[in-house]
């Protein structure tokens, strides 16, 4: 009982600075924005296959500008608050990182839109440039202050070398399709790219968000911690699954079957995450769902109806690449960063507006005032809308894609202003603490 409690605890005052997490998600409903509106201009044919460009363009404004973005920001401001160590030197990381991300993402989607080798050379560079230094932040402050690990951070720490791992080897198999357009290399494009989307999104975003799930759910959600087998052995198996699918992409030529097997096997860790997930959400101890909790239990639905669907494809020949694209990045993913954003911002708006006051302030907005529930569960509202219309679009395009469209643009429009009503919210009470500075008990802790 006592590991079990110890691994709720967060050293919040092992927190980086503000900016250097909050730079990250406010990337998150811009490059959302961006996407639906790429997806009105482009119309049914950005849905009716995963290989048109505009389709390739909308899914890495998604996973780089959105979902990167978000986590991102999430591990630098989690890694030093629930194991202890913290990225190097993360002004100088998230300062480098930030708009080198930013500008490769946007180089990227607008080289899949034109294909420009000139484009994608330009991509390659910044975001590679951004990955490496970030990796290299991570494990090399993984290293440095090991001997600062907090007790019972194991599986965290576990949890991000896999990450880590994960992205290099994303970072290598999309630098090789990038090479691969940028100088018309006779390279074998849809093997990699199956590889790379297999890592993408199954490693790097998937393991990232199942580790966050194992320290933010109990403690946010005020749930019981996920069981200890599935916080020590989920992430790792699903990390050696992934090595075992793509050694036989590489080596099954024509014979897919190994290939097919290790998928369902994969997808299978998964299921597990969204069932044991989804149960801990509805036997939580409190017994009215916020916004939050509505996010991650459709995150939850999505990515337990993954595997379903990708069996059905198989049965029927269709494989439905699109639908699961759909369910997996807008439906899981999506999902749960969007409801994850609504417990972080608010948190860390709060507890740096106050960490130097040695007494509670009325001008201090209370965490729960920050963002208003009603005002996310409005947004959820939407979003779900989004996501139906979004599904019914990847089956019948030319009937829901401008509708499902305007309702993502609209659902990101009305995060982006939720999150700007809370960053002038703080500044207001920062404004407020510095006019009555001289009559305030200001501690001299930085």
């Amino acid at each position: 009982m006592a590991e079990r409690l110890m691994r709720r605890a967060l050293s919040f005052d092992n927190s980086p600075p503000l900016s250097v997490p909050f730079r990250f998600f406010l990337n998150v409903p811009v490059f959302a924005a961006l996407a639906g509106l790429l997806l009105l201009w482009a119309g049914p044919q950005a849905l009716e296959s995963r290989w048109t460009p505009s389709a390739l363009a909308l899914t890495h404004l998604m996973t780089l500008g959105v979902l990167a973005s978000a986590m991102v920001g999430a591990l630098i401001q989690i890694l030093p608050v629930a194991t202890g160590i913290s990225v190097l030197a993360p002004r100088l990381a998230s300062t480098f990182v930030h708009p080198l991300l930013i500008v490769g993402t946007l180089f990227l989607a607008a080289a899949f839109l034109f294909m420009r080798p000139i484009l994608f050379q330009l991509a390659l560079y910044a975001l590679l440039a951004a990955f490496l230094w970030l990796a290299g932040a991570t494990l090399g402050g993984s290293w440095r202050h090991r001997a600062m690990a907090q007790k019972g951070s194991n599986d965290v720490l576990l949890s991000t070398r896999l990450v880590v791992g994960a992205l290099l080897a994303t970072l290598l198999s999309g630098g090789l399709l990038a090479v691969g357009f940028a100088w018309s290399l006779p390279l074998p494009m849809i093997l990699l790219t199956n590889i790379h989307a297999a890592w993408g999104l199954l490693g790097w975003i998937g393991l990232l968000l199942m580790g966050m799930a194992f320290q933010l759910i109990p403690i946010f959600q005020a749930t019981e911690v996920y069981p200890r087998a599935i916080t020590r052995w989920l992430a790792t198996l699903s990390f050696v699954m992934l090595i075992l699918h793509t050694s036989a992409a590489l080596l099954g030529g024509n014979n897919h079957l190994a290939e097919r097997i290790l998928g369902a096997l994969l997808l299978s860790l998964y299921f597990v995450f969204a069932l044991q997930t989804f149960y801990l959400l509805w036997t939580r101890k409190r017994p009215k769902a916020d916004a939050t909790t509505l996010f991650w239990r459709t995150a939850m639905v999505c990515l337990a109806t993954c595997p379903p669907v990708w069996l059905a494809g198989l049965a029927t020949g269709t494989e439905f690449p699109v639908t699961l694209g759909v369910l997996f990045i807008a439906g899981f993913a999506w999902s749960a960063v969007n409801g994850m954003l609504y417990k972080i911002i608010p948190f860390l708006l709060w507890y740096h507006a106050q960490k130097n006051l040695v007494t509670a302030l009325r001008i201090v907005p209370k965490v729960k005032d920050i963002i208003p529930d009603a005002r996310a569960t409005s947004q959820f509202r939407l979003h779900v809308l989004a996501l139906a219309l979004l599904l019914s679009a990847s089956i019948w395009p030319p009937l829901f894609t401008h509708a499902a469209a305007i309702a993502f643009t609209a659902s990101a429009a009305t995060l982006g202003w939720n999150i700007a009503a809370a960053t002038r919210l703080y500044w207001n009470a920062q404004k407020q603490i510095q006019d009555a500075a001289p009559s305030l008990p200001i501690s001299s802790q930085p």
